[in-house]
């Protein structure tokens, strides 16, 4: 039974994938709004583009026809502050009911899961603003007032208690749908321009992830890949400055094997100035810096120049033949695994890259080259 259920799913995946994109349908009617224009708009990541519009008839009723390859954004508008935002499929038959006098706040969809989940999402946090708002507005209106300290402190909490509300609300819906592109939306809402309310960056990645599995293609879920992206490396480095400030030095321990497999830890070199360099055998680049690293390393050396570098290498052999070639005679260490522990300690994005620590075991320099790092060097070791 397993094994059928398996070829079912295979078999639906593949037809899936081999459709061509079909039709939606968008239609219904707007009241009290007979010779007026409503317009189509495809929502991009940054703004939007009219496609199509249509003139309502007497009935008020409108019709729009589409083709896309994955579900997408679009606003349905009677003006620049009337609209309503859809997210159509492919294939819907999207019907629309509404009155022109409050088409944004109050209108009816149906044939379509995703334009749902959108207007309970905007339903939602316009009535959280709403309240929002109005309690922001009573303390600004009530300064004066004898007692006002106190209750500002009330609805302070107040305020606080609706917005935590909210972002368990948006969170919650997240982790709900990680597969619809509704969760985009959740992601990007704002209390105001410069609080988000989902504040969770493991939703965001689930969601990211999720989304970028199913639809590669989409413009949304190709900025929210990248932002997520982004934001993960700079917890990475938030992560590196919390260790600085708890632990009263910036640079956090490595124990690596050396080429003998013998541990060798950074934190052993306390009272030397040390250049910690992350390199490959197989990166060419590398391979180029070690040529200036060894006049570098015998320049300085005697005046307590260490070299700690890491390899990111996974081929024993081409390491300690490089190792050979290049005549490094310094501190050279590797997992042969990767040293993934070391790289994110220290947030490695790139190869080569190098720290400079001074014999406080502060960072004091990153990613020097040529006579950047000389100067660097020769400064450190007076």
């Amino acid at each position: 039974m397993k094994k059928i259920f398996s070829i079912v799913i295979v078999l639906a995946v593949f037809a899936f994938g081999c459709t061509k994109p079909k039709g939606f349908v968008i239609s219904g009617k707007i009241t009290n709004a007979e010779g007026k224009f409503l317009y189509l708009d495809e929502l991009k990541v940054s703004s939007s583009i009219l496609v199509d519009s249509v003139k309502l008839k007497k009935d008020g009723s409108f019709k729009f026809k589409g083709k896309i390859g994955y579900p997408n954004f679009y606003l349905l508008r009677l003006n620049e502050k009337n609209f309503v935002t859809l997210l159509v499929d492919t294939t819907e038959k999207i019907t629309i009911f509404g009155d022109a006098a409050n088409f944004s706040r109050d209108y009816i969809v149906e044939g379509s899961p995703g334009s749902l989940l959108v207007q309970d999402l905007n339903n939602r946090l316009t009535k959280t603003k709403h309240k929002l708002d109005s309690i922001s507005n009573r303390v600004n209106a009530f300064r004066s007032r004898e007692n006002y300290s106190i209750q500002k402190i009330i609805w302070d909490k107040e305020l606080a208690d609706i917005k935590q509300s909210q972002i368990r609300y948006s969170t919650d819906f997240v982790q709900k749908h990680p597969f619809s592109m509704s969760s985009v939306l959740a992601l990007y809402q704002k209390f105001d321009d410069s609080n988000y309310v989902v504040q969770d960056l493991q939703s965001l990645k689930v969601a990211a992830s999720a989304l970028n599995s199913i639809f590669p293609k989409s413009e949304h879920v190709k900025a929210l890949y990248a932002n997520t992206q982004r934001l993960m490396a700079q917890e990475k480095n938030s992560k590196l400055q919390d260790f600085i400030a708890k632990n009263g030095e910036n640079s956090p321990d490595i124990i690596l094997p050396n080429h003998n497999g013998r541990d060798i830890s950074l934190s052993s070199l306390a009272g030397k100035v040390v250049l910690i360099q992350f390199w490959s055998a197989l990166n060419r680049d590398s391979r180029i810096q070690n040529q200036a690293l060894v006049e570098l390393y015998a320049k300085y050396k005697s005046k307590g120049l260490e070299i700690y570098q890491i390899s990111v290498d996974t081929n024993r052999a081409a390491w300690l033949s490089a190792i050979e070639q290049d005549k490094l005679s310094w501190i050279n260490v590797g997992d042969m695994k990767g040293s993934n522990s070391a790289l994110n300690n220290f947030n490695i994005q790139a190869i080569p890259a190098n720290y400079i620590l001074d014999k406080d075991r502060r960072i004091v320099a990153k990613n020097l080259q040529g006579p950047s790092l000389d100067q660097a060097i020769a400064k450190l070791t007076r």
